[in-house]
């Protein structure tokens, strides 16, 4: 009978727990409105119930990984890599408050971070070496976003409807939205605050659009 190599890896309650956490992180949610948005009580994902009263380990159900994954359009293996991401450090990347994000020199044509006036910020590892960081001020997006949280944007990660999304306008606009439609000729975004309204742009009105993949809430 072969033996266990001792190096082999087993998957561990805070791996599995961790990798739902950036779940729901790199789609813009709290574990809260993750669970919620795949259709669960919203607490089955919250701290308190990741141990039982006696101080036992409580893990996740199939059914609610799989409606998390369902609702953030991710694949097993995304999960799968999640897992594994949660050794993986931070790293460092370029911050600059939301406010000034639609001043002209931060951004080059394609949306990569350009220009000074960015500050560092050491947040989890992403495979986009473009990726930088926006530091929410006000109150504009609430619910969703809280004055002083910081999401991490990503222009070379692909785009799917019900991302949220950081959009520019050629006007110099900058904002946050849920991407609801997308077409040849039309970007139809929801807005993240139920106080204000959704907007629809037409295509040449887009200087570019990226996707928030991390929010430190």
């Amino acid at each position: 009978m072969a033996k266990h190599s001792k190096s082999q890896r087993i998957l561990t309650h805070a791996q599995v727990w961790t990798a739902l956490d950036r779940l729901a992180e790199r789609a813009g949610f709290s574990p809260s409105g993750l669970a919620k948005r795949a259709g669960l009580d919203p607490t089955t994902f919250n701290k308190s119930k990741r141990i039982t009263g006696d101080g036992r380990e409580r893990w996740p159900s199939t059914e609610s990984v799989s409606k998390a994954l369902a609702a953030t359009n991710s694949s097993i293996e995304t999960f799968v890599q999640l897992i594994g991401d949660g050794a993986r450090g931070s790293q460092s990347v370029p911050l600059l408050g939301f406010a000034q994000a639609g001043a002209g020199g931060h951004f080059d044509d394609s949306g990569f971070p350009a220009g000074k006036g960015w500050d560092e910020a050491a947040l989890p590892s992403t495979s986009d070496e473009h990726a930088y960081a926006l530091e929410i001020s006000g109150d504009s997006m609430k619910p969703t976003y809280r004055d002083g949280d910081v999401i991490v944007v990503s222009p070379g990660t692909p785009i799917r409807r019900g991302d949220r999304v950081v959009v520019k306008t050629t006007g110099g606009e900058v904002m946050v939205k849920e991407l609801k439609r997308r077409t040849a000729k039309l970007l139809e975004l929801q807005s993240v605050n139920p106080a204000h309204a959704d907007r629809t742009l037409d295509a040449n009105e887009v200087e570019w659009i990226a996707r928030i993949v991390w929010v430190s809430q």
